[in-house]
């Protein structure tokens, strides 16, 4: 802006040497979305929810739930080979990390690392951004009023849109880290795993068998976490007289984590059920042969619901509120970075800034 405000300013011999350039650059702010997308909104500018704003927020998301993720593979591995192998697993999480660690070298902690991150970079991106669009969209239809009364759907209805939107993406990388965790022999990275996947079982078989367990999975878990984080934080900001607009980033932060550690438990616990069911069916031959559903019911009757709800729940509520609240955090830091915040319901009844 500075230097096109030169340009504005400058003499007929300036601007004639800098024409070229100029115009060629005030083509692309004008007809291209990319150009300004991620230029930082004044602090006195009302928030603008434009396409701008909502490719930030997409960023945000794959950059908080790709980081997360990716760090957490080491404790993802273990859960995983808990729900997998309870016989060879069945001494606690600490002792399954040393486990791996003896019989396969601490880098077998890290299998399946570039799935997880390239997986849940995509599905943040479609996650957050949905999120922030379907939550936006929605509030501007009922009116200030509307969207106050209405706000807990709003969250619940949100989440599930957009995780659903997300899930097409993700379980194809799902299904592949699963297989390497299952089976490190199986293939050499994600990229030879996908494709002995695809040769031997097809692109249904292959990658979208756990479909139905992962939207059981995520959408819960999703709409949760973002339900149980929004009103946390409403709560939180209410009870120290606060709003996120006028408080400082590191109280801002503060609060992020703490609702993002309580939504993290709580969608644990809703979702694990599905996440181990998620996991048996990505292992190769769990549940014999037949149709998805016949499967999973196979599955179901062989494991015992006790077990899907509690083999490997420790170690998911430690991975799923350290992940969410890491999440929230990250989401809202990249976000203040790129000069904007995500969309938070106000009492119109009440003043704020």
């Amino acid at each position: 802006r500075l230097w096109l405000r030169g340009f504005c300013c400058a003499g007929p011999d300036q601007a004639r040497r800098r024409a070229p350039a100029a115009t060629a650059v005030m083509f692309a702010a004008r007809f291209s979305p990319f150009y300004s997308a991620f230029t930082a909104q004044s602090a006195s500018e009302k928030p603008k929810y434009d396409l701008q704003f909502y490719l930030k927020g997409a960023l945000s998301g794959g950059i908080c739930c790709g980081i997360t993720h990716g760090a957490l593979t080491p404790v993802d591995v273990v859960k995983t080979r808990i729900q997998l192998q309870p016989d060879v697993y069945n001494k606690g999480f600490v002792a399954g990390f040393n486990h791996i660690i003896k019989q396969e070298g601490a880098s077998a902690l890290l299998t399946g690392f570039t799935p997880t991150f390239v997986g849940y970079f995509i599905q943040g991106w479609f996650k957050f951004g949905g999120v922030e669009f379907f939550k936006i969209n929605i509030s501007q239809q009922l009116g200030a009023q509307g969207a106050w009364d209405n706000r807990n759907s709003i969250y619940l209805g949100s989440a599930a849109m957009a995780e659903f939107i997300a899930d097409i993406f993700l379980c194809p990388l799902e299904a592949t880290r699963i297989r390497l965790v299952s089976n490190p022999q199986y293939a050499n990275g994600l990229f030879g795993a996908a494709s002995k996947m695809a040769a031997e079982e097809g692109i249904i078989g292959g990658f979208y068998s756990g479909f139905v367990p992962i939207l059981f999975k995520q959408i819960p878990y999703t709409m949760v976490k973002f339900a149980v984080q929004g009103r946390a934080m409403e709560a939180m900001y209410g009870a120290t007289n606060s709003e996120p607009e006028t408080s400082s980033s590191s109280w801002n932060m503060t609060l992020s984590l703490a609702s993002g550690v309580l939504a993290g438990v709580a969608s644990a616990i809703i979702s694990h059920p599905a996440d181990t069911l998620l996991s048996k069916i990505n292992k190769s031959g769990a549940g014999g042969d037949g149709p998805m559903m016949t499967r999973l019911g196979r599955i179901v009757a062989e494991t015992g619901v006790v077990k899907l709800c509690t083999q490997g729940l420790g170690p998911r509520c430690v991975m799923i509120g350290t992940l969410t609240a890491g999440q929230f955090a990250i989401f809202d830091t990249v976000m203040g970075s790129l000069g904007a915040s995500k969309f938070h319901f106000h009492d119109p009844a009440k003043p704020h800034h």
